[in-house]
C-alpha cells in the first residue's frame, strides 16, 4: 500500500481511538457522579438517622439509562441475575425502561428502502408516522401490507450496532481490569459474563434470528391455543422485522378483560402451564414475561408478542431446576441442595450443612402457608440471597430461568390473586419426576 493510500487508514484509526477515549471518559465520568451522588446521600441520611432506603440501587439504574441502548440492556439483563445482583438493586434495574426519542420518519423510510431494496411505499400500503413503542435498538410502526394484511414493523435504529459494538469492546477490557486484583470480584467470571452478554445484545440486533425465534414458538404454542404471530419473510431482514399485527387487551388490563368476559383464573392457569411446557416440555421459551407482551383477544386467547429475548435451557439445567422448584414447593430444602450439587455450581469449600440450616430458617415462615395460598417468588428470593452469600456459582440459563419463573407469577396473580404457582407446578414438574401427587404438601409442616 502506498503512504498516500496509508494515511486516510491512519487518521481514521486515530478518530476512531479518540472517540473510544472519549466514550470511556464519558462511562467512568456517569458512573462515578452516580455514586458519589450515592455515597453524599446515605451521608446525609445516617446523621439525619433517615431509615429510608439507600438511594444506591436507584442511581445505579439512573446511570445505566443516560449511558444508553448497551448500558439499559446491561441493566436489564443484570435484574435477572439474582445469583449475582442483590434485590434492592435487582429491583431498581428491573424498573429501566427502553425507551427513547423516535426516529424520524425520514430516516425511517430510508432504512426500510436500504433494506428491502424497494421504497416503503411500494412495500405498505399504509405506514403509521407515530411509531407504537421507541426503544434503544429499534422503534415499533403500525402498518398495512399492499395484499391488506395489518401488521407491526421493527425499524433498527441507525447507528446503533457500531455503537453498541465500541460499548463492548469498553466494557471487556474494563471486565478483564476489574479481575485483576484479589477479592470479592475476582469471585465472579466479569470477563465471561461480559462474553455472555455481549452474545445476548447481539442477538437482539439481529431481526431474522428474532423471526426464527417467533417461528421456532409458533410450533410448540399454537397446538396449546396461543396465538404467536406470523412473519412476514419477504419484508423482513437483520435491520427490518415484520410480523402479523396482534389486536386485543393487554394481559393486565383487569377492566378490560372483565368487559370482554374473560375467565381470570382460567387464563392464569393457562398462562402459567403455557411457561411450563416451553420450559420443560421443550427447553426453548419466551424470556421477556412482562404486561407489555401478552394480549388477550376478544375470543379469549392467549397472544404473545416480542421474541428478542429468549432463553435455551440445556437438559441438564432444566432437571435441576425441575428438582429445586419441586422441592422448595414441597418443603424439601436438602433435595434442593442435592440438585444444585449434581449440577455442579457448589464451590469446593461451601459448607453444604451450614447452607442447608440457613436456607432451612429463612423459608420457615412461607413453609407454614398452606400450599394452595403459596407464593413461590419470596422462597426463590430467598434461596438466591442464601445462594448469593455461600458463593454459588450459577449457570446464566438457570438465573434467567428463576427471574422468568418470578415474574410469571406475578403475571398469574395480577390475573387471579388466589393463584397459586406451586400447586400448578408440582402437578405439572411431579408428572415429569416421577412424583405421586401426594408427595405435595397440603398443609403446613412436610420433610425437610
Amino acid at each position: 500500500m502506498r503512504r498516500d493510500q496509508r494515511a486516510p487508514h491512519a487518521a481514521a484509526r486515530a478518530g476512531t481511538r479518540l472517540h473510544t477515549r472519549a466514550r470511556v471518559a464519558e462511562i467512568v465520568g456517569v458512573l462515578t457522579r452516580h455514586a458519589l451522588a450515592s455515597v453524599s446521600d446515605l451521608l446525609r441520611r445516617v446523621l439525619a438517622r433517615d431509615g429510608r432506603p439507600p438511594s444506591g440501587p436507584r442511581h445505579l439504574r439512573d446511570a445505566l439509562a443516560e449511558l444508553g441502548p448497551t448500558f439499559i440492556k446491561l441493566g436489564q439483563v443484570l435484574s435477572t441475575r439474582p445469583d449475582l445482583v442483590p434485590p434492592r438493586y435487582e429491583e431498581a434495574l428491573a424498573t429501566l425502561q427502553d425507551a427513547a426519542p423516535p426516529v424520524p420518519l425520514a430516516a425511517v423510510r430510508e432504512s426500510v428502502r436500504a433494506e428491502l431494496g424497494r421504497p416503503l411505499d411500494e412495500v405498505f400500503s399504509s405506514f403509521d408516522e407515530t411509531p407504537l413503542a421507541a426503544a434503544s435498538i429499534g422503534q415499533v410502526h403500525g402498518a398495512v401490507l399492499r395484499d391488506g394484511r395489518d401488521v407491526v414493523v421493527k425499524v433498527r435504529r441507525p447507528g446503533v450496532t457500531r455503537s453498541i459494538g465500541e460499548d463492548l469492546g469498553i466494557l471487556h477490557r474494563m471486565a478483564r481490569v476489574a479481575s485483576l486484583p484479589p477479592g470479592a470480584l475476582r469471585r465472579i467470571d466479569l470477563v465471561g459474563f461480559v462474553e455472555e452478554f455481549g452474545r445476548t445484545i447481539r442477538a437482539e440486533l439481529d431481526y431474522v434470528a428474532e423471526g426464527h425465534s417467533a417461528e421456532r414458538l409458533r410450533g410448540t404454542l399454537v397446538p396449546l391455543g396461543v396465538h404467536v404471530p406470523e412473519v412476514v419473510w419477504d419484508s423482513t431482514t437483520q435491520a427490518v422485522l415484520t410480523l402479523e399485527r396482534i389486536w386485543g387487551a393487554k394481559i393486565n388490563d383487569v377492566a378490560a378483560l372483565d368487559a370482554m368476559g374473560v375467565d381470570r383464573p382460567a387464563l392464569a392457569r393457562s398462562f402459567a402451564l403455557v411457561y411450563l411446557t416451553m420450559v420443560f416440555a421443550d427447553g426453548f421459551y419466551h424470556a421477556d414475561p412482562h404486561p407489555g407482551n401478552f394480549f388477550v383477544e376478544q375470543s379469549g386467547r392467549l397472544a404473545m408478542v416480542d421474541f428478542g429475548m429468549t432463553g435455551t435451557v440445556a437438559p441438564a439445567i432444566r432437571d435441576a431446576l425441575g428438582e429445586i422448584l419441586f422441592a422448595l414447593a414441597t418443603n424439601d430444602i436438602r433435595r434442593s441442595a442435592a440438585a444444585l450439587r449434581e449440577l455442579g455450581v457448589v464451590p469446593d469449600g461451601v459448607d453444604e450443612e451450614r447452607f442447608i440450616e440457613e436456607l432451612e430458617r429463612l423459608t420457615a415462615a412461607s413453609f407454614e402457608t398452606p400450599l394452595g395460598e403459596m407464593r413461590l417468588a419470596p422462597l426463590l428470593i430467598d434461596f438466591m440471597a442464601v445462594s448469593r452469600r455461600h458463593r454459588l456459582r450459577f449457570p446464566s440459563e438457570l438465573a434467567l430461568l428463576v427471574k422468568t419463573v418470578v415474574m410469571c407469577e406475578g403475571l398469574a396473580a395480577q390475573l387471579d390473586p388466589a393463584f397459586a404457582l406451586p400447586v400448578v407446578l408440582v402437578g405439572f414438574v411431579g408428572s415429569r419426576l416421577g412424583e405421586p401427587p401426594e408427595g405435595a404438601r397440603e398443609g403446613s409442616g412436610g420433610t425437610r
